[in-house]
């Protein structure tokens, strides 16, 4: 969501006359986008504030001062502890005021203090074209609604991004499709909740069709009624290119009505990989979270999920260390992860965050020790059970979608499979699938089919065998399954 941010926040910039400035010593703005969600992200920028404090005051007097601005969430959760304590922020912007930048930096140009962090009820920025921060990556990031209603207990978005809002589709099926005459091979849609997507903006998206959640799942705020749902949306963002790879995050597990599975199913470029964050494997603590399913109605979705998409991969988030968590609990998340396995992971130790309803109502209760061991514990157990799934893709083949060199090394490059985990393979000189007799190098943006030789908890590695294309590959798969069936 930042990184979408600060794309946005780029192209309003961009289109009002400032150039990107090669290094923060040559700038004469510096902006930081900033997140509030966890107590660590908000440290690095105070430490990064530090940074940029020193650089301020070595500014040279013939120079046009320094200006410094935080954007995003921290800006709306702590504009006046960040106006007071650093001295040297001149501009205060929150999540929903990027289009008064350019307003904003003209006051600070007479010496003033500039801040906008009102929460906008319908700001989705949908006539923003963000200007990609990496103008030669093959992926992009599309924001579809902002702000979330789900209000669990530990959560701090809604009060630093607001209600949910979606984009009107028009918008981003434009976006989508300018994207892939770009050459862009891959796109994730975006939300806080962005599977509960509805768009309401034309008269004929208005019916009194309710929204449809999954089995044993229920919601702090009244069912939805009309608007055109996020299955629409995917199926009409699938159908522009049918090789772009479409993803999409974060979802929450009430919001996988059977119409989203089957659509994922069937189209090919709708990568085969779901988002459901449990957080808790403990009944007891996902009440206590506001998550509106128990450990059970998950498990049920869990296993609805994998026989509608076979092969599905799996990720999921969770908290170490809630309010009043017990070892009890813990030992239940741990279950959780044996039981599931998931292929990618988030886990965080739990920081009680102002505003929150647990701020108001419950009592951060684990200390922060017991906090780190459940979190050190829970991760190896994720690793344990993520290296065995990406052991099972060993020998097998895998489509590829390139985005560039590795970071460990120079003669290796580095893409993601239908699942999202990383491969590393060798830069060779590889045969095209249309034609044996034709070799050609691996540039970024190419689906390349790649044998998978080893495996980790976090990635795979592989030998790139020819280039392919999503459709050929799904032609292949789809006669594997037949080959399959017939001997059955």
């Amino acid at each position: 969501m930042n990184v979408n941010d600060t794309e946005i926040a780029w192209s309003i910039l961009q289109k009002n006359g400032y150039q990107k400035a090669s290094s923060c010593t040559e700038a004469d703005v510096i902006l930081l986008v900033t997140c509030s969600i966890r107590e660590k992200a908000e440290q690095t920028i105070w430490n990064r504030l530090k940074q940029l404090a020193a650089l301020k005051s070595k500014r040279a007097k013939s120079q046009v001062p320094l200006k410094i601005g935080i954007l995003g969430c921290m800006a709306e959760r702590l504009k006046e502890e960040i106006l007071e304590k650093e001295k040297l922020v001149d501009i205060l912007a929150g999540p929903d005021s990027y289009r008064d930048l350019p307003r904003l930096l003209t006051i600070t140009a007479t010496g003033q203090k500039a801040v906008n962090v009102l929460l906008s009820l319908d700001e989705t920025y949908a006539d923003v074209m963000p200007v990609q921060v990496n103008s030669q990556a093959k992926t992009a990031l599309i924001s579809i609604m902002r702000g979330c209603n789900n209000m669990c207990s530990y959560c701090i978005v809604p009060f630093t991004r607001g209600r949910e809002r979606s984009r009107p589709i028009s918008s981003i099926l434009q976006e989508v499709k300018i994207l892939s005459d770009q050459g862009v091979k891959e796109v994730t849609l975006l939300g806080q909740n962005v599977n509960s997507y509805c768009d309401t903006s034309e008269i004929q998206f208005n019916t009194r069709e309710p929204t449809h959640l999954s089995r044993g799942f229920s919601t702090v705020y009244k069912n939805k009624l009309g608007g055109l749902r996020f299955s629409c949306l995917l199926d009409q963002v699938s159908r522009i290119d049918p090789e772009m790879r479409i993803r999409f995050t974060s979802p929450h597990p009430k919001d996988f009505p059977d119409e989203v599975l089957q659509l994922i199913q069937e189209r090919a470029n709708i990568c085969k990989q779901i988002h459901l964050p449990a957080q808790s494997g403990s009944t007891a603590m996902l009440k206590a979270m506001r998550r509106g399913y128990t450990r059970e109605a998950y498990l049920e979705l869990v296993e609805h999920v994998r026989k509608i998409i076979p092969g599905v991969s799996l990720s999921s988030d969770f908290i170490a260390g809630f309010c009043g968590e017990t070892e009890d609990d813990h030992l239940q998340t741990i279950s959780l992860l044996r039981q599931v396995q998931y292929n990618v992971g988030y886990l965080f130790a739990y920081s009680l965050r102002k505003k929150t309803h647990a701020h108001h109502k419950m009592k951060d209760s684990v200390p922060a020790v017991v906090k780190q061991r459940r979190l050190e514990e829970l991760i190896a157990v994720f690793r344990e059970e993520a290296t065995k799934l990406n052991t099972e893709l060993v020998g097998t083949e895998q489509v590829v979608l390139v985005e560039g060199a590795s970071k460990r090394s120079k003669v290796e490059l580095c893409g993601r499979n239908d699942a999202n985990i990383k491969v590393i393979i060798p830069n060779l000189v590889i045969p095209c699938d249309w034609s044996p007799d034709m070799h050609a190098s691996i540039r970024p943006g190419d689906y390349i089919s790649v044998q998978i030789t080893s495996a980790s908890s976090q990635s795979l590695k592989g030998t790139p065998i020819y280039f392919t294309t999503l459709n050929k590959s799904a032609m292949v798969t789809s006669k594997q399954l037949d080959t399959v069936s017939d001997r059955q």
